[in-house]
């Protein structure tokens, strides 16, 4: 009998504590089976990085071309910076001779053939060619060495932790011979470090999408012309652009010890979403995997706004000032505050503002005070591409008003004021506490 009690006993202890473990612990959701055949692969949202889907996406693996990514955005950097302009005229060497007439994607340069910046980025961008990038690369930094060393410093700087450059190009340097950048290891990159490069291409220069979404291009070489044709088919008006709508962009990669990769960006309905296959079978399987990645965001995620642009926050409506002739500012939205969220989960979203500490005045019209952000109080448990990033993904919150320094005497009454104020509420406290 007493061993029946024990039983009831503990039973009923675990009917009554077990419950709150689910609060304790967040319900993390089932990720859908979407039976992606590629070594790794991730689908985020291009807004905060949030990741939609991920397979394996740590993974440092071989990018092949999809390097060029990196390769693309220092050349738009240096542009950026007035070091290169795009008219400016480059010289191909010995070295883009030998990848010009050798294995791999190219258009064939000469030593000593001549082209802009422009047309050389078209070459990389839409040809793919390892010629084009390594003429690029000497022309930014002197020698592909020098080239590399700034990606592999930019891999840093942007937070991408699983990923190393040998090349400009994803060209593996075994096979570069005498040509091999002084670099140790082969380039390894993951699928989550392809995502936040593509990322910081399509937020830092988003014109380069001008290059990536291009079709065809046809590459002069003297009097002669040289048809260059997207390697990502799923640009419209190549063999798989009907696939998914709105992709434009970015770069495939393919080697014998890579398979076949591809980083994709699509716009859809105002969302724009990045996703990233490596090691699929086959060129055409790159496309057809990528497709159940961007099927799958666009049908189950949506962009909406939980705030419009100039507008406070309820809640949230004022900032406290120090030094200023108002104790307080209002704060607006610098602009419309959009999300991308699962589809009829709005509700679960709630607008928190994060206000600057000890905010002094003066104060501008339209000076930024704090950033908003969201509260999520749904099931899932999303990931995000990194915290860089996802604070990239709030909006700012700017003063409304200008609020002018208030005087020395102004100040000084303020302060008599408040030890009056202080003074009299101790005393009402303690008045209280006689009673």
């Amino acid at each position: 009998m007493k061993r029946y009690h024990k039983i009831v006993t503990i039973f009923v202890l675990l009917t009554l504590v077990l419950p709150f473990f689910g609060y304790l612990k967040p319900v993390n959701a089932a990720q859908p089976n979407l039976n992606v055949q590629a070594r790794s692969a991730i689908l985020v949202d291009a807004i905060s990085g949030k990741i939609l889907y991920a397979q394996n996406p740590d993974e440092p693996l071989p990018p092949a071309s999809m390097t060029k990514m990196m390769t693309e955005y220092l050349v738009e950097e240096a542009v950026a910076k007035g070091k290169i302009k795009w008219d400016d005229v480059v010289t191909a060497s010995e070295y883009a001779h030998f990848l010009g007439k050798g294995d791999g994607s190219k258009v064939g340069l000469a030593v000593g053939e001549q082209h802009t910046v422009k047309e050389l980025v078209y070459a990389m961008t839409v040809g793919s060619a390892n010629d084009a990038t390594v003429a690029l690369a000497e022309r930014i930094a002197g020698s592909e060495t020098n080239f590399v060393q700034m990606m592999n410093e930019k891999v840093k700087e942007l937070g991408m932790t699983n990923t190393h450059f040998a090349t400009a190009t994803g060209y593996p340097k075994k096979d570069l011979g005498q040509y091999a950048p002084a670099i140790e290891g082969e380039s390894v990159m993951s699928a989550r470090d392809a995502a936040i490069l593509a990322w910081h291409l399509i937020h830092d220069y988003p014109s380069s999408l001008e290059f990536n979404k291009t079709a065809k291009y046809t590459f002069m070489q003297g009097q002669n012309p040289r048809e260059l044709k997207n390697y990502n088919f799923m640009i419209p008006g190549l063999i798989y652009g009907n696939l998914v709508q709105g992709v434009d962009g970015l770069k495939t990669g393919h080697t014998s010890a890579a398979g076949y990769n591809f980083t994709a960006t699509a716009v859809q309905n105002g969302m724009r979403l990045i996703s990233v296959v490596q090691g699929t079978s086959s060129e055409k399987e790159r496309f057809f995997q990528t497709k159940k990645l961007l099927d799958y965001g666009f049908s189950t995620y949506e962009i909406t706004d939980l705030a419009k642009a100039k507008e406070s926050i309820k809640g949230f409506e004022t900032v406290p000032l120090k030094n200023g002739k108002e104790k307080e500012v209002t704060a607006i939205t610098k602009d419309t505050f959009s999300v991308v969220i699962k589809k009829g989960e709005k509700d679960l979203y709630k607008p928190v503002a994060v206000f600057n500490q000890d905010l002094q005045a003066p104060i501008k019209s339209g000076q930024k005070v704090g950033y908003l952000t969201y509260k999520y109080e749904g099931k899932e448990n999303y990931d995000y591409l990194n915290d860089k990033i996802k604070m990239q993904g709030n909006m700012d919150l700017v003063a409304k008003d200008e609020v002018e320094k208030a005087s020395a005497f102004r100040l000084f009454f303020r302060k008599i004021f408040s030890m009056i104020g202080g003074i009299f509420t101790g005393i009402v406290d303690m008045i209280k506490g006689l009673f």
